[in-house]
């Protein structure tokens, strides 16, 4: 026999012995290339000329920008069309098409969000030349502008796409944000990498964060049955947390105006404008109103 019949009888014996994982005469799922290529020309539709080779003349937008929209309506339509009759197999076209005019009527709104986070970085990173340095070069603001698409999406219950878009965010930039956290303006994830923020995390306004924060569940033994309860933390406004920290569970929040030092370990909520860091292997949490220049200026941060 053929060396390569005998592996496709093994294999094709496999797909018959071993469920679960087929999806042979199943539903047709959502298509990983098709939405990895309108995640891209999604990035040009909210950054029209940096993500182009040819410069964009300004005679020439309007017809630029509708032929982008028009693309991308039409191929988008048919993922959220597949994805929808996942949970409804007659899913009627008309609730893709109510779904896609929604998520289109926001882009406006996204990037007047995506500007904040490009000013924060700008503000909040001495390295950053330009805007346009943020823009075509910086991994965290490709990142957010996808999980802010994605982010409309989910909320409109949609199975699989908005994970997929933010998972092609993520293998292209190692910056993990799943597309259900909520994310307030003036957003800055410095380096990025190494970046987890779950699936309820509730980030407030001009929080920054640095490389290695995750913002994680305190436990999922519970499986399924944690499904739609809150359990990752919540950051409220103007925040800062250093790199290598990982903040813990659904009830925590690291109040107004905190700075949280690097690789700190914190499963319970702290109060407003706290400064929490190791020292001597010990966590202290302080008020930082009441302890500036603390330790000789040992501790040079954002506060």
């Amino acid at each position: 026999m053929d060396p390569l019949s005998k592996i496709t009888d093994d294999v094709l014996e496999s797909y018959r012995r071993v469920g679960g994982i087929n999806n042979i005469d199943g539903t047709n799922l959502p298509s990983k290339r098709a939405i990895a290529t309108i995640c891209e020309d999604l990035l040009q539709l909210l950054f029209p000329g940096f993500h182009d080779q040819e410069p964009i003349h300004s005679n020439h937008l309007r017809r630029v920008t509708t032929y982008r929209l028009q693309s991308i309506a039409d191929r988008l339509k048919e993922e959220l069309g597949k994805s929808l009759r996942l949970a409804e197999p007659d899913c009627p076209s008309a609730t893709a098409e109510h779904i896609l005019c929604k998520f289109l009527h926001q882009l406006p709104a996204v990037r007047e969000m995506l500007r904040t986070d490009v000013e924060a970085a700008f503000n909040g990173d001495p390295s950053a030349a330009s805007y346009d340095e943020i823009i075509v070069a910086y991994p965290f603001l490709e990142t957010v502008a996808i999980q802010r698409l994605a982010h409309i999406l989910y909320q409109e219950n949609l199975p699989l796409v908005p994970r997929i878009m933010t998972e092609w965010a993520h293998a292209r930039t190692g910056t993990d944000i799943h597309p259900g956290a909520k994310i307030g303006s003036h957003f800055f994830i410095d380096h990025g990498t190494g970046v987890v923020i779950g699936e309820t995390s509730e980030i407030g306004n001009r929080v920054k964060m640095y490389q290695g924060v995750s913002l994680i569940a305190r436990s999922l033994a519970g499986g399924q049955a944690l499904k739609g309860k809150k359990r990752h933390p919540t950051v409220e406004d103007n925040v800062t947390i250093y790199a290598g920290t990982t903040i813990m569970g659904g009830d925590t929040v690291i109040g107004a105006g905190s700075t949280i030092g690097a690789n700190v370990f914190l499963t319970h909520s702290i109060p407003p404008r706290s400064l929490v860091f190791y020292e001597e292997n010990r966590l202290q949490i302080l008020d930082k109103d009441q302890h500036r220049g603390i330790a000789n200026g040992a501790i040079d941060w954002e506060i």
